[in-house]
């Protein structure tokens, strides 16, 4: 038995609030324990519990809270579920019949015991369901309090997520949709015998299926969604309605004592939140509906500044979190509404604009083919309603942030009306839909400084290009949720995911698979020594974690540049190392990566390029000894990527990737090694080209004050120069001390047509000095027509005579 005042001892210098919130829960457990009754209320103490002003004199009983429960439903719930609604043929009208083959094949696997689960298929449980068996390790939890489990441990349950995951009876969703199509009672009938059989083996109290408050409350969503499915079927009688009613009641006053306000103060505390405010407004007649709906509103207003940041990311550096975040809010948003709840103005303006920034990251790290990389932690879970869309096609959230919010760019980046938006805002969500008329984003390159991403694009169609870097903190509280991934990136070519980042898988398989899959060296970035920049440490806690820091910005129409670094190699045995990244991308053509190490020491470096695992590239043998690696595309474009180093080169290593959790796919990994003292410098060239084009090439040139490499990509001759140290590097050509200069020279040219320019304040031309500053300017870029030379600087425009 646990005792409190363990749990007291344990939080020591915490605040009051703290400590009698902690206290509470601990000795409330105790109590539960010592005088614990595992049994639902008779029906008089459960009517005691009832608001008698809702029902008149003929009282209370099981029929009379079915039918109060599907009034306040016709105003309260979602639009899909009102009487006047046809939900079939609606649903047919909007997405073809079609559309229910995917939700009909489900339904009768689960009605015969089959249940996909994260990415297992196909699990055995049975017809008669056991609530307590984990199916894939084969363990059966025993019955106890829920305060006696090891909340990490997986010795008596096996994967608690696994279990969990049944008993959020997100199933139900499934079932009613099928049984809302067809009519066919064997889905009200496994509804409603796995409803029974649950509320049967699962005692207030008793189990595994109580220890976490956010799956209680998952379930508790569940069941109402699937209250109003199963309105009309025999199998869902009054009987089992009350039963059911009454454990609806224990899952409310479960939730409420024992919300993650210290414990899991993240998507746990907010989803709980969410379910109490469902309870609240859904079941109105219960006494402590008031209470659950307004705690609820609190929690999750109160957490809007703290877990959403100022530019729309989420605090814990998750995308998948980030997208559970924006379900949550959604569904308040829209059942706040419903119900006629009234915030205070302060309180609702914050809610719209919070929510649609969630909507507005969403938007921008979109990857052209409408799915998004999923960085740090993705543990599967979901919010209903739910589809049979990708894991990591977040596209439904932009379709219902479209709907709500009248979004001409969401609606766009979307590309369609999604299944989940119809289940929220019904047909009339459909019609404002279909009455906005899509355009395009205003950006195309955002920086999310405070969340720490920086999204590099070119365009928004879908053969376009993106780029998203990660030079943000490990993640908020314990950085549990965070990856070891600074500076890492992913990218999409012509479309096509390339670079990914490698998910997460599991939590609880092995030590070894979960820290495979959040160390350096599963992500885009490079490695010193075998390190990682952060060290693992508990299954989500870290030892050491990296400090990332944004070093420059630039978002121009011509090209975007990153530079960013970050101290995790400062701990090294042998020598400290400080990482710093650039990328340099030049919208329409390539990118380069610029990876410097600064140390005194000798170390072992691998640049680390994940691909998907749909790409197969391959290392190819080069004149003069210079390999490089190439990937065919789907979209018949190749990918060449050059990587020069001293000393370096290329291997290939057999990879994982996981785009679900509990699912990993085999995939290349490719790594160019290198070893090195001292001062360390990489340059990574990604070139595209068409297979009719001529193959690139990179070539460095040596110069004094510097490092040149000349380009051959398409028709064109491109130049990259970098200064050291800010000294004058003089070429053939032109003059100039900017960190980077790039420039383009034409087919039968002599003479560059265009520049960009990173970092300096002096650039001249042949003979002529273009501009000369006293202090740097961030950028520069130039183009040339005839003898003339247009510039753009970051405050002025010059025109340039060649003569």
């Amino acid at each position: 038995m646990t005792n409190p005042l363990e749990t007291l001892r344990k939080i020591k210098g915490a605040s009051w609030s703290e400590l009698r919130t902690r206290g509470g829960q601990a000795f409330s457990a105790l109590a539960e324990q010592v005088g614990l009754s595992a049994k639902l209320p008779s029906d008089e103490e459960f009517f005691e519990k009832i608001k008698s002003s809702y029902f008149g004199p003929d009282g209370i009983d099981a029929e009379s809270l079915r039918r109060e429960f599907y009034r306040n439903g016709e105003y309260s719930f979602f639009a899909p579920f009102r009487e006047d609604e046809e939900i079939a043929e609606t649903f047919f009208d909007v997405f073809g019949r079609r559309s229910a083959v995917a939700i009909l094949e489900k339904a009768d696997d689960l009605a015969a015991g089959r249940f996909d689960i994260f990415g297992h298929r196909g699990l055995q449980a049975g017809e008669n369901v056991d609530w307590h068996f984990e199916p894939v390790s084969g363990k059966h939890s025993p019955l106890k309090h829920w305060k006696q489990f090891d909340d990490l441990s997986t010795e008596e349950t096996g994967d608690k997520k696994i279990l969990w995951e049944l008993n959020r009876h997100q199933h139900f969703f499934t079932l009613g949709a099928a049984y809302a199509f067809t009519g066919n009672e064997k889905y009200g009938e496994t509804f409603a015998s796995h409803l029974e059989s649950w509320i049967e083996t699962n005692p207030p109290g008793m189990g595994i299926n109580w220890f976490s408050s956010l799956e209680v409350a998952f379930r508790a969503i569940s069941w109402i969604w699937a209250f109003h499915f199963f309105r009309n079927s025999p199998s869902f009688s009054d009987e089992l309605f009350l039963k059911a009613l009454k454990m609806l009641y224990l899952h409310g006053r479960h939730v409420e004592k024992y919300l993650s306000t210290y414990y899991s103060p993240n998507t746990h505390l907010t989803g709980e939140a969410l379910g109490l405010f469902y309870l609240g407004t859904q079941l109105p007649f219960f006494k402590r509906s008031g209470e659950w709906k307004q705690h609820g509103e609190d929690v999750l207003c109160g957490e809007l500044d703290r877990q959403i940041l100022s530019d729309g990311g989420y605090f814990e550096q998750s995308t998948w979190y980030h997208r559970y975040t924006v379900d949550f809010y959604t569904q308040f948003f829209i059942l706040r509404s419903l119900s006629g709840v009234r915030i205070k103005k302060f309180r609702s303006e914050k809610l719209t604009g919070k929510l649609q920034s969630l909507l507005n990251f969403l938007m921008y790290i979109s990857r052209p083919d409408r799915t998004t990389p999923l960085i740090g932690d993705d543990d599967g879970g979901r919010c209903l309603p739910i589809s049979n869309a990708a894991p990591d096609d977040f596209s439904a959230c932009l379709s219902t942030g479209a709907s709500m919010f009248k979004r001409s760019d969401m609606k766009f980046t979307a590309g369609s009306f999604a299944e989940e938006t119809f289940w929220l805002l019904g047909i009339d969500g459909f019609r404002r839909f279909d009455e906005i008329e899509p355009v395009k984003p205003e950006k195309r390159s955002v920086a999310f400084e405070t969340t720490g991403y920086f999204a590099m694009r070119d365009g928004w169609n879908d053969s376009d290009n993106l780029l998203v870097v990660d030079c943000g903190p490990l993640g908020s509280l314990s950085g549990g949720h965070g990856h070891a991934d600074s500076l890492s990136f992913d990218l999409s070519v012509g479309g096509i995911p390339v670079f990914v980042d490698p998910g997460t898988y599991t939590y609880h398989e092995s030590e070894e698979l979960r820290n495979h899959f959040r160390t350096s060296a599963a992500h885009n970035t490079l490695t010193i020594d075998g390190k990682s920049q952060s060290s693992p440490g508990a299954k989500f806690g870290w030892n050491s974690k990296a400090e990332s820091k944004l070093e420059s910005w630039i978002t121009q129409p011509r090209f975007d540049f990153f530079e960013g670094s970050h101290d995790g190699f400062k701990r090294l045995e042998t020598a400290p190392a400080i990482h710093r990244r650039s990328i340099l991308f030049l919208k329409d053509d390539y990118w380069i990566i610029r990876d410097l190490v600064e140390t005194n020491g000798e170390h072992d470096y691998r640049i680390n390029f994940q691909f998907d695992s749909e790409l197969f590239p391959k290392i190819i043998e080069y004149k003069n000894e210079q390999a490089f690696v190439e990937t065919v595309l789907s979209n018949g474009l190749k990918l060449r990527q050059i990587t020069l180093g001293d000393n370096g080169g290329w291997i290939s290593e057999d990879s994982f990737v996981s785009k679900q959790f509990a699912a990993k796919h085999e995939a290349v990994k490719m790594v160019y090694r290198s070893k090195g003292i001292g001062r360390q410098e990489f340059f990574s060239f990604l070139l595209p080209f068409d297979r009719s084009e001529p193959e690139p090439e990179v070539n460095e040139v040596d110069i004094i004050n510097g490092r040149a490499f000349v380009i051959k990509y398409r028709s064109y001759s491109d130049l990259l120069v970098l200064s050291d140290d800010d000294s004058v590097v003089k070429t053939e050509l032109f003059n100039s001390n900017f960190d980077f200069l790039w420039a383009r020279i034409g087919e039968g040219d002599d003479s560059p047509e265009e520049f960009v320019m990173v970092g300096g304040s002096h650039f001249s031309l042949g003979s002529v000095e273009i501009f000369k500053y006293k202090d740097r300017v961030d950028f520069a870029t130039a183009r040339r027509f005839g003898n003339q030379l247009n510039v753009k600087l970051p405050d002025n425009i010059l025109t340039v005579s060649l003569r």
